[in-house]
């Protein structure tokens, strides 16, 4: 790096300059870094002006985190001015490399400009058997999304590209025997946090780029490490402006997956709650909430309209995941969070934060056909590590749950983390009961008479025509770190549907 004090040029002009004023990297200078660095060629120099004096220790910080290259560094008197490389130097001048993506034909892509069919959705049979929601990309996906993200891929190409990948998804559902089809996520970098590259006014950024934002950056990256979290890959949604709904979430999923499938499918949204936890993060907000209550209106308003959209288009169950639940009731004050937003977000204890979630969830549905939405709760994701994940039963989230105006709950029950299913029972009669009874995060596959056995204590406890039956949660959470592949997670739907032909023969 060469560094001056004198009002000489840097050694190399840049490609693209912004203008940083006087923010802070916790305030947000790294989101316009990001905003700005992203869409360039690896190799490519961004010119970095501020006035304030923290970025001297914090920019060169960041840039060792990101594996970029702090080329120069000008400084006369309040100016400062940073040249950054996209990457390392010695990458400049190389082409860019782009992911050898599978882009499908344009004859094979179901007439993408017309209008989509909409038909009445298909009811969902007693015993229904159906993934939660993610299901592992291949690597050739994985690609794409990343280069989508980084702008390195048009989003023609990209949806072409997870057309296939969707494809692929649901015909290993099919062969499993599933009764509810996903699109298995592939068009989501995670279960929750891609609703940033769909809402307007919001950016995907590296988990890395927030490290300089916490109280204790080392003690965050011993969370990540242990969590199996690939920080460098994953990416957390941050707002820069007041957030809004001008393009659907997941309605275009959907679309494209009623062509490849007759079935009853489901789309799972992030819950109210969970973005608000995720997306609300003071250093990153630039003014634009007050509060995260007032982030929270917007929230509420982009899932209303967008599960209005998905029921009308015929969705047979909307599911939102609210997983961090189990944060709220099951973390104590020495215990490593399991969530990303329960790191870097606000809480202000379980009473509040249940009565939060409750009252979120609830502005999302109200006058909604409740028969046709699921809530979905875990106790944390991320590693194949049972002993990382959160342990406790649902005893202290019941009442939160019986009055959230739902239809149906998937619940995390084949671990032995998530206690006895007959507290169950406390659930409203009308709702119907999603008993996981295979564990995603097990290698092994379950034996058949293993979960013969958990289906049909569900069906005592509640009765045939209310249970519903899948794993205890997604195979794949994040794109770049499955939790399961795609063979053994087909394997585990089969034996679901398996054992679920035992108890309906019987």
């Amino acid at each position: 790096m060469v560094e001056t004090a004198s009002p000489q040029a840097h050694p190399f002009p840049p490609d693209v300059s912004f203008d940083g004023g006087d923010l802070d990297c916790g305030n947000g200078l790294l989101l316009l870094i990001r905003k700005h660095i992203d869409p360039m060629a690896r190799g490519q120099l961004l010119e970095i002006l501020s006035t304030e004096i923290s970025v001297d220790e914090d920019l060169p910080a960041w840039c060792r985190l990101t594996s970029n290259d702090l080329v120069s560094f000008i400084k006369t008197g309040k100016q400062r001015s940073f040249l950054i490389c996209k990457g390392k130097f010695e990458e400049r001048g190389k082409p860019d490399e782009k992911p050898v993506a599978k882009v499908s034909a344009p004859a094979a892509t179901p007439a993408a400009a017309a209008a989509p069919v909409r038909r009445p959705a298909p009811p969902i049979p007693a015993l229904a058997v159906t993934g939660i929601g993610s299901w592992p990309r291949p690597r050739w996906m994985v690609d794409a999304m990343h280069a989508f993200i980084e702008g390195r891929l048009d989003e023609t190409a990209f949806h072409q590209t997870a057309d296939d990948a969707v494809r692929l998804a649901a015909a290993a559902q099919e062969r499993a025997g599933v009764d509810i089809v996903t699109d298995g996520e592939q068009r989501r970098d995670s279960y929750a946090s891609f609703v940033a590259t769909r809402l307007d006014n919001c950016q995907l950024i590296p988990l890395t780029d927030l490290l300089p934002l916490v109280d204790d950056p080392e003690e965050f990256e011993r969370e990540l490490r242990a969590l199996d979290v690939p920080a460098a890959d994953v990416r957390h949604p941050a707002i820069f402006g007041r957030i809004g709904r001008s393009k659907p979430l997941a309605l275009h999923e959907f679309d494209f997956l009623s062509t490849v499938t007759d079935k009853p499918i489901k789309v799972a949204l992030p819950g109210p709650y969970l973005l608000t936890r995720t997306m609300w993060m003071e250093c990153l907000q630039e003014r634009a909430y007050e509060s995260r209550e007032e982030l929270a209106q917007d929230i509420v308003a982009a899932l209303r309209a967008e599960l209005a959209d998905l029921i009308a288009a015929g969705v047979s169950l909307v599911q939102f995941d609210e997983p961090v639940l189990s944060e709220v009731v099951f973390s104590g004050p020495k215990s490593r969070p399991s969530f990303m937003c329960g790191a870097l977000s606000e809480s202000r204890g379980p009473e509040h934060e249940l009565g939060f979630a409750r009252d979120l969830v609830n502005a999302v549905v109200e006058g909604m056909p409740h028969e046709r939405i699921a809530l979905h709760v875990c106790r944390g994701n991320w590693t194949p590590d049972e002993s990382v994940a959160l342990t406790g039963s649902y005893e202290p989230l019941l009442q939160t749950l019986k009055a959230m105006k739902v239809g149906a709950y998937l619940l995390e029950m084949c671990t032995p983390r998530a206690g006895e299913m007959d507290l169950l029972r406390a659930l409203p009669a009308e709702a119907r009961i999603g008993v996981g009874v295979v564990n995603q995060k097990c290698a092994d596959v379950e034996g058949c008479d293993d979960v013969v056995a958990r289906i049909r204590q569900a069906v005592d406890l509640f009765g045939a025509d209310r249970v519903l039956l899948h794993p205890d949660c997604g195979f794949a959470t994040f794109a770049d770190n499955p939790i399961c592949a795609a063979v053994p997670a087909e394997t585990k739907l089969a034996r679901i549907a398996e054992a679920a032909a035992q108890v309906r023969g019987r």
